[in-house]
């Protein structure tokens, strides 16, 4: 095994070659264990120079993989592997034109993302980043407590306030793990707009109502959902179809006292207008795990400037088991498709080209 990104890209005879560009921690020795398989563990940077030959490919999120990764290769390449949810970094076409399998690690993540948002939602609701800030900034000694300090917009039912509405773009295997989530605090409404094209659910709908003792779940349209959702939970996927669908139209109808709350794609919405929304008060909060610029995004970036505004990098599914049981499948996805067998659990590329 190598482990440096100047190792030779070659590989011993009648043994397949697999480059590895992130960590893949406690699940690497599932290839390197094996004695039909060379890894060379090489930073993305100079994975180009280090690829000729490879038979697998294992990435992240981060990483691009197109045509000039796909001609660096050669013909040897059989399958690529992501140890994430998305593929938009993948170029489907150029995989599909080359017979390149392509895995990634849907399903296993669905809990911890759901965690994450529901975390999200209340450290906007709450104001928990301003908060924090506060003690951070050792305000707290000199500070007069006032009755109004620090309240934020509660996401629980109470006895004096009995309906809450939430809202999904997208409503997948993760907005139905947070509705279950939030089923918890009382919520009584549920709204989504699903995918262009989507059919119709509305007996899984009805399922979900009674099972979740709620008055409602429907489908509804951007407007509507804009309107209604006390908390708003952005799961869509990314691509030009998604492109900065939150924009400035779409938050100057949402509700003063209502919480944004971003796990899906950054590119869905528009970083500016958001910032403006949280400024001018279309909106009480934010929570990002996502952002549009990604990982450009420091101290002068306007939503980590908006105190109304939590921001975090990425993270949705940073708990150790859920990263770990990642790999474990990046790996084994990878494994399959350089001995040419079928991915445990790889993209269909007539669903998605």
């Amino acid at each position: 095994m190598s482990s440096t990104a100047n190792s030779s890209p070659l590989t011993s005879p009648n043994r397949h070659k697999i480059v590895v560009c992130t960590d893949l921690g406690p699940a690497l020795p599932l290839l390197t264990e094996r004695h039909d398989i060379d890894v060379f563990l090489v930073q993305f940077a100079w994975m180009l120079q280090n690829v000729v030959g490879a038979s697998g490919l294992v990435v992240c999120f981060q990483d691009i993989v197109d045509r000039e990764v796909v001609d660096a290769a050669g013909p040897n390449l059989r399958v690529v592997s992501t140890i994430s949810v998305g593929y938009e970094h993948i170029t489907l076409e150029v995989m599909a034109d080359h017979g390149i399998q392509v895995g990634y690690t849907p399903d296993i993540l669905t809990d911890a993302v759901a965690d994450s948002a529901v975390m999200l939602a209340l450290m906007a609701s709450r104001r928990a980043g301003q908060s924090y800030t506060f003690v951070k900034d050792n305000q707290w000694p000199t500070f007069h407590w006032t009755p109004f300090a620090f309240c934020g917009s509660q996401i629980s039912t109470t006895s004096f306030s009995p309906t809450r509405t939430v809202g999904f773009l997208g409503f997948g295997r993760i907005a139905h793990a947070v509705l279950q989530r939030l089923s918890a605090f009382g919520i009584t409404h549920c709204i989504y707009t699903p995918r262009p094209g989507a059919p119709d659910q509305a007996a899984r709908d009805e399922n979900l109502r009674s099972h979740l003792n709620l008055v409602s779940v429907a489908q509804v349209d951007l407007q509507t959902l804009a309107r209604k959702s006390d908390v708003l939970f952005l799961l869509a996927p990314g691509g030009e179809a998604t492109r900065h669908l939150i924009d400035e139209a779409f938050l100057r109808l949402m509700r003063p006292t209502s919480v944004l709350v971003n796990n899906g794609r950054g590119s869905v919405v528009d970083s500016t207008a958001l910032a403006k929304a949280l400024k001018e008060g279309w909106i009480w909060g934010a929570g990002l795990d996502v952002v549009d610029e990604e990982p450009q995004v420091g101290p002068e970036h306007p939503l980590v400037k908006e105190p109304k505004c939590v921001v975090l990098p990425h993270i949705g599914s940073a708990a150790l088991e859920t990263r770990e049981e990642m790999a474990r499948l990046t790996a084994r996805n990878v494994l399959a498709g350089v001995l040419g067998e079928r991915l445990p659990v790889g993209l269909d590329y007539s669903r998605l080209i």
